[in-house]
């Protein structure tokens, strides 16, 4: 496995930049934020990051290299970090996770997208959009030529978000997560 190539460092005005694993606590941080959003709003999405569960390995990613960041605006000096805006984990192979929800084979030509976030305080200005459409273009991996996602059933201005993005629906999990894949090279 030859790793991701970020091909663009640029997403929508947001400065992307690769999460290093000593740097995992300000993602989870806005993770569990969300997820506490989530919560007061009657979704269990994402509620186990609540209770300190991480079923997509967050620091684990960051190690291989498979998750990004997303700040507000450029980046003026190598010193400077800009506020945290999003985040999404792009797996180069399916975790336990993925071969619930899609079996066991079939895998080779895919990356697996979880954890697309938004920062609650940037939500409402296209942030979403803009970190899957560089996941479907500023990165590169070889050997993968689309894109794998989940997301939970009950949540439908989430599933409207991924299918007018053009991805193909492909099913419902038996634990009712929605499955969509796209072609993106």
């Amino acid at each position: 496995m030859n790793g991701i190539t970020m091909m663009r460092a640029e997403a929508g005005g947001l400065t992307v930049e690769r999460l290093r694993p000593e740097g995992t606590a300000e993602a989870m941080d806005m993770l569990r934020g969300i997820a506490g959003w989530l919560k007061s709003s009657g979704s269990l999405q994402w509620n186990g990051l609540l209770r300190g569960e991480d079923s997509h390995g967050l620091e684990e990613a960051a190690a291989r290299g498979e998750a990004f960041l997303f700040r507000a605006g450029p980046k003026a000096s190598a010193e400077e970090s800009r506020p945290l805006a999003g985040m999404v984990i792009l797996l180069q192979q399916p975790g336990e996770w993925d071969k619930e929800l899609w079996g066991e084979q079939g895998h080779e030509p895919y990356l697996y997208l979880h954890r697309l976030a938004v920062n609650r305080d940037y939500a409402g200005q296209g942030i979403g959009a803009a970190i899957l459409s560089w996941a479907e273009t500023g990165a590169a991996c070889e050997g993968k030529s689309a894109i794998r996602l989940d997301c939970i059933g009950s949540n439908d201005k989430l599933n409207a978000f991924y299918s007018g993005f053009g991805y193909t629906f492909m099913g419902r999990s038996d634990n009712g997560f929605c499955l969509y894949q796209k072609e993106i090279r």
